[in-house]
């Protein structure tokens, strides 16, 4: 008990915050703190995915609670590149545009984004049509409310979001895997399709390219396909 108290002010939560999160919620916040860094310097640790191994982790998401919620978040970071703290400071109002769709352009305020500088997050087709589908499911009547809540909380924080990442993978049996390796795969990603570093450091927020190409994975497919530009 003395333990679980400890671990509960680290987090900033009460013991009986905790207890009052369903018990397939609990186990989010009961991992070691160290275990959740958020600190980009980490980055290159993440790993990047490949297509089966994101597959992988959407079947275990569709056969849990939560799959709309946890499916949305997991893309988002995926197919948008977002650092786990601006998907905790997602609101609802930042995605939808009130006409039944959603934002092609999200304008992140300074307080959503870890550097505190506003930016602009854009949103391909295939996500937006994922939130669409998550977005009806839930009530869209507050557009101030966290795009993406907790059952017994308003919304996720930086850490326990980060948290709930860990658990995903770990249950869906993807070692080695963080909170950063959504965003990493983006940026990876992006970077084999021959995108520059400078539009891929535009897209992540960052303001040295040196940062983005931290992020870079080269792996074997991109050396093969260099090769066979000669």
């Amino acid at each position: 008990m003395l333990w679980s108290s400890i671990k509960s002010l680290i987090l900033g939560r009460s013991v009986s915050d905790t207890k009052r999160l369903p018990i397939s919620e609990q186990r989010n916040y009961a991992m070691p703190y160290q275990s959740c860094d958020l600190k980009e310097k980490k980055v290159a640790q993440a790993k990047t995915f490949t297509d089966k191994e994101l597959r992988r982790v959407l079947d275990y998401i569709a056969s849990r609670k939560h799959s709309a919620r946890n499916r949305a978040i997991l893309l988002t970071t995926f197919w948008a590149g977002l650092r786990v703290g601006e998907v905790a400071a997602l609101k609802i109002g930042d995605v939808w545009a009130g006409d039944g769709a959603i934002k092609a352009e999200v304008r992140l305020h300074p307080e959503q984004t870890k550097g505190k500088h506003a930016r602009t997050i854009f949103l391909p087709e295939k996500l937006r049509k994922e939130l669409l589908t998550y977005l009806a499911g839930i009530d869209r009547s507050d557009l101030s409310k966290p795009l993406f809540s907790t059952q017994k909380r308003d919304g996720f924080t930086s850490n326990t979001l980060c948290q709930h990442f860990h658990w995903l993978y770990r249950e869906a049996g993807i070692a080695g895997a963080s909170s950063h390796s959504g965003r990493r795969s983006f940026i990876t990603a992006l970077a084999a399709k021959g995108v520059g570093v400078r539009v891929l450091a535009s897209l992540a927020g960052h303001k040295s390219i040196q940062t983005t190409q931290a992020y870079i994975d080269v792996n074997d497919d991109m050396k093969r396909k260099a090769v066979e530009l000669i």
